[in-house]
């Protein structure tokens, strides 16, 4: 990467770019998707999601694991600093709360959802995709952790919010 480009550029500007960046690259998730589900319906789009999804989540926590310089088994903990780096966690509000055994991962607002709602368009039905993406993002950081959702369209049992992770290290797997 060229980083001379950047070196006349405050931090402030920076930290824009890196949300134009995010948003870049949620749209670009976005016109895939939209552009498979108009032509071959939503469930070959939800394929295809699932298996950009299972590739993409890997390669996005190896890189933020080498970044944040985790080991493998760095827990909930490096799963948190990890998750807290995500693309998407730079255009969604994303609230992550460590307790004891479990890490709980809160969207508070889903762009993908409001952009579909605002569009006329139905609502993702994202909770398969969103399983495979956050085990696999999980799995990546510590192979030990577990991911179970909690709400995500079309299961939502939390209005209050657009979808909630809960991350645990299964029994057994501590010595693993």
């Amino acid at each position: 990467m060229n980083r001379d480009k950047f070196a006349g550029y405050t931090k402030e500007r920076l930290l824009d770019l890196i949300e134009i960046y995010s948003k870049n690259w949620l749209a670009t998730d976005g016109v895939w998707f939209q552009s498979v589900e108009q032509k071959s319906g939503m469930d070959e789009a939800i394929y295809h999601d699932e298996e950009a999804w299972r590739r993409f989540a890997a390669i996005e926590a190896r890189r933020l694991k080498g970044f944040l310089g985790l080991g493998d088994r760095s827990g909930l903990e490096g799963l948190k600093a990890a998750l807290a780096l995500r693309m998407s966690a730079n255009v969604n509000e994303t609230v992550l709360d460590l307790k004891e055994n479990e890490l709980i991962c809160t969207l508070k607002v889903c762009r993908v959802q409001s952009a579909r709602s605002r569009k006329g368009m139905p609502l993702h039905p994202c909770k398969p995709v969103g399983e495979i993406e956050f085990s696999v993002f999980a799995a990546n950081i510590d192979p030990r952790i577990k991911c179970e959702c909690l709400s995500c369209y079309p299961e939502v049992t939390d209005p209050g919010c657009g979808c909630k992770w809960r991350f645990y290290i299964s029994e057994g797997s501590e010595n693993a």
